[in-house]
């Protein structure tokens, strides 16, 4: 989850600048993007899995998909580390939730949002890195090869980093690789905004020249963040808190937001009720499946179970508007 929007634990922001190329400081325009369709949210879909264990037990921050090769990666905190340590385990699975490999990250942030990218038959991963500990969030944006068994800290050879915004903080990336573009979320004094860069000057270190710049929307009070992603023209965040006691769809705060980069402004906001019946059931982690087809799927996640056992479920909407 991420309550600093509500929170307002905006520390960090002054961190030291890493070498290479660097953005200016947000600011609120958009750049028009060629529009794309967008996913009814309250449209048709469906269950991908449900109650599928991860690498690790605690409680799924995050999905990525790497669709070429048929891969899903989930971000969790790792067990029996401090809140605010940073230190995540990676996750691979195949498309039906079974677990096929795991990394783990030493001081890297939260993983609210993390992002995957396809060269060849290797996928690369997007993260937030240099936790800062007095809020458990990135200060830094990581790019590194999946290597299943690895152990990296924020300093591991291989491992490249940058700062895109030069005055920001807590950092997170989504990529949207079918448009060639990554977006990379992050707090200013005033809040939480969202950049969008060509995906080859990002992988170059070039942060200097967003395709697009836009404050977040604002989403429901006392609400957790959840989870974003960016696809074609559109963003889609997605908010929601665990129940309490026994499920039941009146209990449910799970809500979908769809935000057009080009117009500014929010387009639907749908609360979701997949999964009613899960036990625990918190809003976690959202992305974007492209099929063998072409055809996208906007998957979001729900973790489920108990303490020590959470487990993973995932639901998906494919209607295009």
């Amino acid at each position: 989850m991420d309550n600093l929007s509500r929170r307002g634990l905006l520390t960090g922001a002054g961190a030291m600048l890493v070498a290479g190329a660097v953005g200016l400081p947000a600011s609120a325009r958009t750049l028009d993007l060629l529009p794309t369709r967008r996913f009814a949210l309250d449209g048709p879909g469906g269950e991908l899995f449900r109650s599928k264990p991860l690498a690790d037990v605690t409680v799924m921050q995050s999905i990525a998909f790497d669709t070429w090769n048929q891969r899903l990666f989930t971000g969790q905190l790792r067990s029996k580390t401090g809140a605010n340590s940073g230190d995540l385990t990676l996750t691979q699975l195949t498309m039906s939730g079974d677990v096929v490999g795991q990394m783990y990250l030493s001081g890297f942030g939260h993983a609210v949002s993390i992002g995957a990218e396809t060269v060849g038959r290797t996928t690369y991963l997007w993260t937030e890195t240099d936790v800062d500990t007095a809020n458990g969030r990135g200060r830094q944006i990581a790019r590194f090869r999946w290597q299943d068994g690895a152990t990296l800290t924020k300093d591991s050879p291989g491992l490249r980093k940058w700062k895109p915004v030069a005055d920001g903080a807590v950092f997170t990336p989504s990529v949207d690789q079918r448009h060639g573009r990554i977006g990379i979320r992050h707090t200013l004094a005033d809040g939480f905004h969202i950049n969008v860069y060509s995906l080859a000057a990002a992988r170059a270190g070039n942060f200097s020249n967003p395709v697009a710049s836009f404050k977040q929307p604002p989403m429901t009070a006392d609400i957790d963040f959840q989870g974003w992603a960016l696809y074609g023209s559109y963003v889609y965040l997605w908010e929601g808190e665990a129940y309490a006691g026994e499920p039941g769809p009146e209990k449910a705060t799970s809500k979908l937001w769809c935000y057009d980069i080009n117009c500014g402004e929010v387009v639907e906001s749908v609360k979701i009720l997949d999964g009613a019946d899960l036990v625990y059931r918190e809003a976690e982690g959202v992305g974007v499946y492209v099929d063998h087809l072409g055809a996208p799927r906007l998957c979001f996640g729900f973790a489920s179970g108990v303490t020590g056992d959470r487990r993973a479920n995932l639901f998906y909407r494919t209607k295009l508007v």
